[in-house]
């Protein structure tokens, strides 16, 4: 049992993602990193990028790692490099955050939107192939939250329409997926072209903005370098239309040193969420969040289902207790206003509707104490004990 004075304290310290701690734990390596990039003033693609982008490589198993300067931009480049046309459509789930659909809207395309499985929250593999028409060119494949979406019968139907496949792996990298084969791949490495984010809260994560895009493909890497670049193929010398987009070497520099790390973080973020599960098993009204057999979690976020119309109360409950959550997407793609007169919906999406109601995300982080997931989780309980 918790006692008020605890509450407060807490207040300070339960935090959605915990960057303060973690760079403590840190600080000497990614201090000595930053001081480096300082004392050779290359701000700008210095050798960091380079030498970050060849240790991604080599974690995913992928020739080729070309950084961006975030993950919208990433998957921007992705539809230009793939020579996509104004008119083309794109499939996208309808469940996600906004940087697909969005990305795809601005070039002038038009998303597709597509129901996702309600119990992974990635897109439905089962209902793509009732959204593709003559002008579809490409599917996004989300891999939401941690883990991956089922790649092969989303490979299968691409190669039956002749479509080309973006992996936005900003929220699961590290994830592995296993074919029926048996053979495994990483997570943004299984499409034509893969993308991702070092956005603060991300699994690999970064002190501002940063991206990438991984391909296995040399001429499309090259493509990718170059409209990242201005569309330059040499300095002054533009081939394609482009885009300015870079990752900062003092950036890079910190993903350098955390990438060692990104290992032993992903197995502290597992053991919380089993800690979780464990606790909330056979508690009613919630829905831990469904592991994929084909595909390992690495625990992005914690998003569990609150049944009963009890999740705004249970967010509220927790606030006035210290403890933050967050609703990771209370409006389906469907039902922003910006997409009204740009989207194609293909069915009611009402699994993505049901999950904008329901879900809600617990802090999970590599720093999680066990004394403030203890906190977290007597409070969910005595939440449900008190409402019934």
């Amino acid at each position: 049992m918790y006692s008020k004075q605890m509450a407060i304290t807490f207040d300070d310290n339960i935090r959605m993602v915990d960057l303060h701690t973690q760079y403590c734990r840190l600080k000497e390596e990614i201090d000595a990193a930053i001081q480096e990039v300082l004392n050779s003033h290359a701000y700008i693609n210095g050798p960091q990028v380079t030498t970050f982008a060849n240790h991604l490589a080599d974690y995913l198993n992928i020739p080729h790692v070309i950084p961006c300067a975030n993950g919208t931009d990433a998957i921007q480049i992705a539809l230009m490099a793939l020579q996509l046309q104004a008119g083309d459509e794109v499939i996208v789930p309808a469940f996600n955050y906004v940087a697909a659909t969005e990305a795809t809207a601005l070039l002038g395309m038009t998303p597709v939107l597509v129901d996702v499985n309600p119990d992974t929250f990635n897109i439905d593999a089962q209902k793509i192939e009732q959204a593709i028409s003559r002008r579809t060119k490409a599917i996004i494949a989300v891999h939401l939250f941690g883990q991956s979406c089922d790649m092969e019968p989303i490979l299968r139907i691409a190669e039956k329409y002749n479509l080309s496949v973006i992996e936005d792996n900003a929220q699961s990298i590290g994830a592995v997926y296993t074919f029926a084969s048996g053979e495994t791949k990483k997570a943004g490495t299984i499409g034509q072209i893969g993308t991702t984010s070092f956005f603060p809260s991300k699994p690999l994560a970064c002190y501002g903005d940063g991206g990438a895009l991984i391909t296995s493909g040399d001429e499309l890497s090259e493509r990718i370098r170059m409209i990242a670049n201005h569309g330059q193929d040499i300095k002054y010398r533009h081939k394609y239309i482009g885009c300015n987009s870079r990752l900062d070497t003092i950036q890079a520099a910190i993903l350098n040193v955390k990438l060692k790390y990104i290992s032993e973080l992903t197995k502290t973020r597992i053991k919380v969420a089993k800690q979780y599960n464990e606790a909330f098993k056979c508690l009613p009204y919630i829905i831990t969040p469904y592991k994929a057999p084909f595909s390992t979690h690495v625990y992005h976020q914690y998003t569990i289902r609150v049944q009963g119309e009890k999740r705004n109360d249970l967010q509220s409950y927790l606030r006035q207790k210290g403890i933050p959550s967050m609703v990771y997407y209370p409006i389906p793609m469907d039902m922003q206003e910006a997409f009204r007169m740009h989207a194609r919906k293909t069915d009611n999406l009402s699994v993505a509707r049901q999950l904008s109601e329901s879900v809600l995300s617990l802090p999970i982080h590599s720093e999680m104490r066990d004394d403030m997931q203890e906190y977290i989780i007597e409070h969910v309980k005595r939440f449900f004990k008190i409402t019934g």
